[in-house]
């Protein structure tokens, strides 16, 4: 299942489609693309870009949940030497106005149901579409319906029709960028993480290279995506899927019902979720033991797993666990604690894990200097997934990206065996579910309020998300908002899973003598009975 010949996205459909044409790739709602249809329609939409005007380096984007056709746009970009950019469908618009004008995206697929979203971030750009499901407007961007009347791709499968089969790229390098994330920052407004081939490959070389079956592909697996390819965890999981040759089946969005009955009826052997995820199809009723039988391998990031929970996943699903760590900006996994390390009543549960073959880890001081094992400090990462840069943005990518090492904004330590232990966010960022909320554009859009003088927003524990948003608002003299019309104000603004959940009307919130909040002194309330400053 291994195949080191493939170093670039292009070379991944390429060589499947010659070696296994017949084999499914991927399916969704029911929806089988074998390799070669997968092979074949991107190099139609590949030529289908090309005749649009996409030139190599333009960033395409995308605007839909989860399908095939996802997939085949992204193969198809690799090859006409475009860059994705896809877009969180559950962002306002003013979020995808943003990326859109921050990518400079010449072309946007969108799925009928966010075509309004699309047309309201572009200035200019017509309502509607017509009838080939191809709109433009004064921004000069191309907007194409996906779905149009009829069935879901119908409008895309015109759109891609007249092309010929013949894939367009020329030599494809693993150092090329093929995707452009987007990942909230500290300003309020989110930073393009520019990712290249590489990113998708040169960890798993070194897990087989170095004879480590942490993350492995095994005949007969059968993947499920339950994270969405908008993040580097949905997308990364699905490639390598991919380049072991393994079928995946693709959840238009998590519902756990669903994830539970594909699991069962589709024989999903292994998958990439977050804690939350596993908690709720858990939570189904009438799950048990048979309903998991299929299940070898669960992976899991974006927070670690509670004892309790872990517990209750090997008594229900009897497969192994293994959590990994990671950021966009390093191209996802550099540490992973392995299936032997999670024993219930183990200490290592409290761990990260060990830094994946190929991936080192630092620990330092304010001053950047290394800091001995069992020495809290700020952890550097030197991985050869490692992003290109954030776009646009020089200043910012040196200041985290240093001769090689980035720097995660993560607190944490190293024991003496070389387990990465996270205890702390140098970075404010909240995690909800394995979403990222930065606290900034939070408090700019409880700002907007106009009976709001200012906003402090922080992270608190939360059983089931692991975090959730809380906000701390002063009023402005002579004004009156609940915390219901606070609330109501941030709607359309921001995505919901960033909205706090609850609101404390405060006289002052507190500040160091040059103006900068303490959150700190907001949090400790909260965190003050927990071991470490994260959840």
């Amino acid at each position: 299942m291994y195949h080191p010949q493939l170093k670039t996205v292009v070379d991944t459909v390429t060589f499947h489609a010659g070696r296994i044409p017949d084999s499914v790739a991927i399916e969704c709602e029911g929806r089988e693309v074998t390799f070669a249809a997968l092979h074949s329609g991107s190099n139609q939409t590949a030529q289908a870009l090309v005749a649009a005007g996409v030139a190599p380096g333009d960033r395409v984007g995308f605007l839909g949940r989860e399908s095939e056709r996802y997939y085949e746009i992204f193969f198809a970009c690799a090859k006409a030497g475009a860059v994705l950019v896809p877009i969180n469908w559950r962002l306002a618009s003013g979020e995808v106005e943003h990326i859109l004008r921050d990518s400079a995206a010449v072309l946007v697929f969108a799925e009928r149901e966010f075509l309004a979203t699309v047309h309201a971030a572009a200035d200019g750009t017509a309502d509607g579409g017509a009838d080939d499901g191809v709109t433009s407007g004064t921004t000069s961007r191309v907007v194409v319906d996906l779905d149009g009347d009829g069935a879901p791709g119908e409008a895309f499968a015109r759109w891609k029709a007249a092309y010929p089969d013949e894939d367009p790229s020329g030599q494809v390098s693993p150092e090329d960028p093929i995707v452009q994330l987007y990942t909230s920052g500290t300003t309020g407004l989110p930073k393009g993480v520019v990712l290249p081939h590489r990113s998708f490959f040169r960890i798993n070389d070194l897990l087989v290279e170095h004879g480590r079956d942490w993350i492995d592909w095994q005949p007969g697996d059968k993947s499920l995506i339950g994270i969405p390819g908008f993040h580097v965890a949905g997308i990364w999981w699905a490639m390598q899927a991919m380049n072991a040759g393994v079928p995946s089946v693709s959840m238009r969005s998590f519902v756990s019902t669903e994830a539970a009955r594909l699991i069962r009826e589709r024989g999903i052997t292994t998958t990439l979720v977050v804690p939350a995820m596993l908690q709720m199809i858990l939570a189904e009723p009438r799950t048990g033991p048979d309903d998991f039988a299929s299940l070898r391998k669960v992976a899991y990031g974006g927070s670690p797993i509670s004892e309790s929970l872990l517990r209750q996943c090997i008594e229900v699903m009897g497969c192994e666990f293994a959590q990994l760590y990671g950021l966009t900006e390093t191209g996802n996994c550099v540490v992973c604690l392995p299936p032997a390390d999670h024993v219930p009543g183990s200490p290592l549960l409290r761990a990260a894990g060990l830094p994946l073959p190929g991936v080192q880890l630092r620990i330092i001081d304010s001053e950047g200097a290394d800091l001995p094992a069992g020495t809290v400090g700020e952890v550097c990462v030197r991985t050869p997934a490692i992003m290109i840069e954030y776009w646009g943005l020089k200043a910012a990518t040196d200041e985290v990206l240093r001769d090689g090492w980035f720097r995660t904004g993560d607190a944490g330590h190293l024991n003496d065996d070389g387990y990465l232990f996270i205890s702390d966010r140098i970075k404010d960022v909240i995690i909800v579910a394995g979403e990222n909320v930065y606290p900034a554009e939070v408090e700019n859009a409880l700002c907007r309020h106009p009976a709001v003088a200012e906003a402090a927003v922080i992270g608190v524990p939360d059983e089931k998300w692991g975090e959730s948003v809380r906000a701390f608002v002063v009023l402005r003299p002579d004004t009156q908002a609940t915390p219901r019309e606070l609330m109501l104000s941030l709607r359309g603004q921001i995505a919901d899973f960033k909205i706090p959940a609850r609101y404390d009307i405060v006289d002052s919130i507190p500040r160091n003598p040059s103006g900068k909040i303490l959150r700190r002194v907001l949090r400790d309330e909260f965190w003050a009975h927990a071991d470490r400053n994260v959840n």
